[in-house]
């Protein structure tokens, strides 16, 4: 009952905000992620998108001046992770706060030589466990498969990672496992192959990630998932195994 009452009010809404077809394919049209979607499945996320739309809040971070388009784009983006979970999967998350560039946290810092500084380096993105998800549009718009030091990049299906992963003990790298799925065997593959990818960067050779994956668990889980769809090809060819259990974990096959 309260779906069906939820779905007729997001219906109304939806028709309210009077967003076309043409207005949502001319949004993602730069994102090449999105012809991957045809025919009934494209539909399904543009749907989706709609809905994302009515239940969060986007709000200007600094000043910045975003538009309908905007939204629209991002929005679809954090839709593609979840077209086959579901966007309940996200009701934990009620504002996006967007910012033109990269962002400083007002808090004390820790740099790699141990000196605390007062702010933050300048961030792309940030998820926090009880409170939004803050993005910087020139990040948004510098997505791809090759946008970062060479590496694939998404700092909106990254952070959009990062909420799924908090939705089990927190951001660790081990999101909420579908009944068919194996946490044992999740935690034993993500590790061999953050090993593995350590034991690369400490010989300096090349890897299929870009390397702030090795920071922790929880980038490692948030990297591989941007990378699964933005160059699913590098994922499944260098981490196959990997690749089969992000396919497990977000029903999709992106190769």
């Amino acid at each position: 009952m309260f779906k069906r009452l939820r779905t007729w009010f997001e219906n109304r809404r939806i028709k309210k905000m009077g967003f076309t077809e043409s207005e949502w394919e001319s949004a993602v049209a730069d994102w090449p992620v999105v012809a991957r979607y045809k025919g009934a499945e494209r539909d399904a996320l543009r749907d989706m998108t709609l809905r994302f739309l009515v239940r969060k809040n986007f709000a200007s971070g600094g000043g910045f001046q975003f538009n309908d388009a905007m939204c629209l784009k991002i929005a679809t983006m954090a839709c593609v992770p979840v077209l086959h979970l579901g966007l309940d999967w996200y009701d934990h998350i009620y504002s996006i706060i967007l910012y033109e560039g990269d962002f400083v946290p007002n808090r004390p810092y820790r740099s790699d030589d141990g000196v605390v500084h007062t702010h933050s380096p300048g961030l792309s993105g940030e998820a926090w466990l009880q409170g939004p998800l803050i993005l910087s549009w020139q990040s948004v718009c510098h997505t791809g498969p090759h946008s970062r030091h060479g590496k694939a990049a998404n700092v909106v299906i990254h952070e959009f990672a990062h909420k799924l992963d908090m939705l089990r003990d927190g951001a660790n790298g081990a999101p909420p496992m579908h009944p068919d799925m194996k946490p044992g065997e999740w935690h034993d593959i993500f590790s061999a192959a953050w090993e593995r990818l350590q034991s690369d960067s400490v010989h300096h050779r090349p890897l299929p990630l870009d390397g702030y994956s090795l920071t922790s668990p929880a980038e490692f889980f948030a990297v591989c998932s941007e990378t699964f769809f933005e160059d699913p090809e590098t994922t499944k060819e260098h981490m196959p195994e990997v690749y089969r259990l992000l396919c497990q974990f977000y029903r999709q096959t992106p190769c």
